[in-house]
């Protein structure tokens, strides 16, 4: 006996998994893998792969799962912020219209809540006037200690657009950063293979980053950053890796400068840009007081 199911606009070029998940039951990964594999799921009368990026009208038929249990999932604390942080976030808005929002996120306080931090961007602005008729759909991710632009969507149409922009790379971002030591000027592009452990299995990533030299001395270098790949810590890592670490930067550094003493990440995501329809879009986020005065007395 089977189920029959159309996907519909809301799961458009979302992963058969995701939707799964979401729609029918909860399991774990390994096991969703396991029943597409027994031809338990079927897309257009055939079998598929769980990452097949589902389309309006796609046909889903499951088979025979209701043994199945869903995996117990901890409802999570949210975090609720006080009036007074609410109004602060007035000040961050440099785009709000139906569809998203572009914020230029400070320093210090992570996207989403996790196992080491409980305030964060999200919950904030779910208490906003800027979500009142809508919920927030995180599309790209920046690290807690890192400013600057950060794009959220208001419904699943465009969190699922945004998705598809990032990973066909037609969002381009700019990023700014301060380093320690002259960088050399034959550096124009960085390429590495970034190492990652996940599940205590080791992932090999390609990274790419365009890098340009806006100011520099023997002491520190102002850079203007392409990241044209989306790794984890990807540039932080890069710039380790020419031996130019970022100020700031207390998880990859080289143990024989003598680093600043600074509370900020020198990081900043200065700007992006992208097409939705034909329209361009270019969004700017000036940096905090701290990133400026640096410059200013250093260069």
């Amino acid at each position: 006996m089977s189920k029959s199911y159309t996907v519909d606009d809301d799961y458009k070029d979302s992963r058969l998994d995701k939707w799964f998940k979401n729609k029918i039951i909860n399991l774990p990964h390994s096991l969703i893998e396991k029943i597409i594999r027994q031809n338990k799921i079927k897309v257009n009368k055939k079998k598929t792969r769980s990452s097949y990026r589902l389309q309006t009208g796609d046909l889903i038929e499951i088979f025979d799962i209701s043994k199945l249990k869903p995996i117990d999932i901890k409802k999570k604390i949210k975090y609720l912020p006080k009036k007074k942080e609410i109004g602060k976030y007035n000040n961050y808005v440099i785009e709000d219209n139906e569809n998203f929002i572009v914020i230029n996120k400070p320093t210090g306080i992570p996207v989403q809540s996790g196992t080491k931090s409980f305030k964060n961007i999200i919950d904030i602005l779910k208490n906003t006037k800027y979500f009142e008729n809508s919920k927030p759909f995180v599309v790209h991710r920046i690290d807690k200690d890192t400013s600057g632009i950060l794009i959220i969507a208001k419904n699943r149409k465009f969190a699922q657009l945004f998705t598809s922009l990032f990973r066909i790379r037609k969002i381009h971002k700019t990023y700014l950063a301060l380093v320690y030591g002259k960088v050399n000027k034959s550096i124009k592009t960085m390429k590495d293979n970034l190492i990652y452990y996940e599940n205590n299995k080791k992932i090999n990533q390609k990274a790419i980053s365009n890098l340009k030299i806006i100011k520099s001395n023997e002491r520190y270098s102002y850079l203007e950053l392409n990241p044209i790949t989306g790794r984890k810590h990807q540039l932080r890592k890069q710039l380790l890796n020419i031996e130019n670490p970022i100020i700031g930067d207390d998880k990859y550094f080289l143990r024989n400068i003598k680093r600043v003493k600074t509370k900020n990440l020198m990081l900043h995501a200065y700007k992006i840009k992208f097409m939705i329809n034909d329209v361009q879009y270019n969004f700017k986020a000036k940096y905090d007081y701290i990133f400026e005065d640096f410059v200013k007395k250093n260069f």
